[in-house]
């Protein structure tokens, strides 16, 4: 059996919480587990009890990250994430690792680093420019000292995956060595996130004896554009009173939507579901007819969005903003509906035709879920992630990627 570490130092990601980015590693690390791999999950922050298919991991927790925003803050994370070094030290010494798994926290190159030293492969997650991403957002008062640290682990990495390519491009901004940069897009549990019972989908939605649902899945932050869906949504409602919206998840704007929901006149309509547990999007997925990734329009969109690859699982029809990726990932418009970003006028004529068109409804719904399955389930992205390790790897690469069920 193949030991496999994955740290994970960012504190903000709940390894066992219900963001995207919760998701991602739970995904990463299950898929791991069913093939076979001992796995060691090294975390600064839990966040919630263990999720469906993590049962047999071992967590560890780095030391708690206190402090203000700011360098105290900086000073304690970056603290912490030297730590793993020592926990895969510990690890290593009871029976050796073979990989070591690090989802790319802005501190930390300490993982890397000894993984390099130790010579157990490496592989570097990056999901998104996070110094960028600090600085624009956040706090960040050490750019030049987390400029360097990633530099560090993405040289000391034996492989980088970038979930996109502008992702890939920031690493390479800050890498030496080039080569070593792969991009790996998001991926979905196709076998937990299917289409709702075995009927086409307006037939489903007719027996269930609903009216038309739109849904939207995500954190409620201005970068997913939810207020352009519902003022597209609240023209649509103009025309049937039995249309609803629901806005799946929590975040900052939720009471800024709910004053524009009663300035529209369609606050009855929409259903702020809030968060959930990653448990239970399979159900939140099956109460809408149609799905919305609606992105304002972003100078440096790098996403590879999970809500997508759920949507497309799910049997959904994906109205979408042609932005970044994305149109690569709907096939230029084959599975899903490309709208501009920011246009309410788009979006809201392009879900009324949606509407009323079953077919079309039911045959971009079949297309998404068979190019779910084909292309973007858990399985075969870590195929794609350990098929990247480089050959000093080859036993454990083969091995991993012999286990596939």
């Amino acid at each position: 059996m193949n030991r496999v570490a994955y740290v994970s130092t960012d504190p903000g990601v709940p390894v066992f919480g219900r963001k995207g980015a919760s998701v991602h590693v739970q995904a990463v690390v299950r898929e791991l587990l069913h093939r076979g791999a001992e796995v060691h999950l090294i975390a600064a922050r839990v966040g919630g009890d263990l999720p469906r298919g993590l049962e047999g991991v071992v967590v560890h927790e780095l030391p708690t990250i206190t402090g203000t925003p700011g360098p105290e803050r900086e000073g304690s994370a970056l603290r912490s994430a030297r730590a793993a070094a020592d926990l895969l030290e510990g690890l290593h010494h009871e029976t050796p690792l073979d990989l070591v798994y690090e989802r790319y926290s802005l501190w930390s190159d300490a993982a890397m680093a000894w993984a390099r030293r130790a010579g157990v492969a490496g592989v570097l997650e990056v999901n998104a420019p996070l110094i960028d991403e600090q600085a624009e957002h956040r706090v960040l008062a050490d750019r030049v000292g987390a400029e360097a640290i990633a530099r560090r682990a993405f040289e000391a990495a034996d492989t980088v995956v970038a979930v996109s390519p502008p992702v890939a491009e920031w690493v390479r901004q800050r890498s030496p060595v080039e080569a070593n940069v792969h991009v790996v897009p998001n991926g979905v549990d196709t076998r937990y996130i299917t289409p709702r019972g075995s009927l086409p989908l307006e037939e489903g939605a007719a027996r269930e004896g609903g009216g038309f649902t739109v849904g939207f899945v995500g954190t409620l932050k201005p970068w997913h554009g939810v207020e352009v869906l519902l003022e597209a949504f609240a023209r649509l409602a103009r025309t049937d009173g039995a249309t609803r919206l629901r806005l799946v998840g929590d975040g900052p704007q939720r009471e800024a939507l709910t004053e524009q929901a009663l300035r529209l006149g369609v606050r009855d309509q929409v259903d702020l579901v809030g968060a959930v547990a990653p448990e239970d999007m399979p159900s939140e997925l099956a109460t809408m007819d149609v799905a919305v990734a609606p992105y304002p329009e972003l100078p440096d969109f790098y996403f590879s969005p999970l809500k997508i690859y759920e949507y497309l699982a799910a049997g959904l029809p994906v109205v979408a903003s042609d932005i970044g990726p994305i149109s690569g990932l709907l096939d230029g418009g084959g599975l899903g509906v490309l709208v501009a970003p920011g246009d309410a006028t788009e979006l809201a004529a392009v879900l009324a035709g949606l509407r009323s068109d079953d077919r079309l409804r039911a045959e971009l719904g079949q297309a998404g879920r068979q190019a779910a399955v084909t292309r973007h389930d858990w399985t075969l992205v870590v195929s794609r992630i350990l098929a990247s390790i480089p050959t000093r790897a080859p036993s454990l690469a083969d091995d991993l990627l012999g286990r596939i069920a």
